[in-house]
């Protein structure tokens, strides 16, 4: 058996922790899990063509599910922090780096990691 490759290890990883947030909102149904899967392909080219942009996966990934659902359904995933004013969605930050965490972009505090949106929403906790 051949190892898996840092980059196949990388796109696994970002797989599973945007999985892990959908199933914490409950949008993980098929067609939203075909999203992550769209977006983990055209992610696969980007870091062929920038291989030192691995560590970025993760949050990219997130944000092109978080635009995808956008466009079809609306917002995701809402602000859990804010109780009043209109109900508005997170941001991933940083847009393009290392450690992505789900920001709320009104009061300005980091909420969860990308992958433990669970924890801070009450929602499944990730393992």
């Amino acid at each position: 058996m051949d190892p898996i490759s840092p980059l196949e290890q990388a796109l696994h990883a970002a797989r599973a922790l945007v999985l892990a947030d959908l199933i914490a909102g409950e949008v993980a149904e098929a067609d939203v899990v075909s999203l992550v899967e769209d977006s983990v392909a055209q992610r696969r080219w980007w870091v062929e063509q920038w291989p030192d942009g691995m560590d970025y996966v993760a949050g990219l990934v997130a944000q092109d599910v978080q635009d995808a659902l956008l466009e079809r359904y609306g917002r995701w995933p809402l602000c859990p922090v804010c109780g009043s004013g209109d109900p508005h969605a997170l941001d991933v930050e940083p847009e393009l780096g290392a450690d992505p965490h789900w920001v709320c972009p009104k009061a300005g505090v980091k909420v969860a990691a990308v992958g433990f949106l669970g924890r801070a929403t009450g929602g499944m906790p990730s393992s």
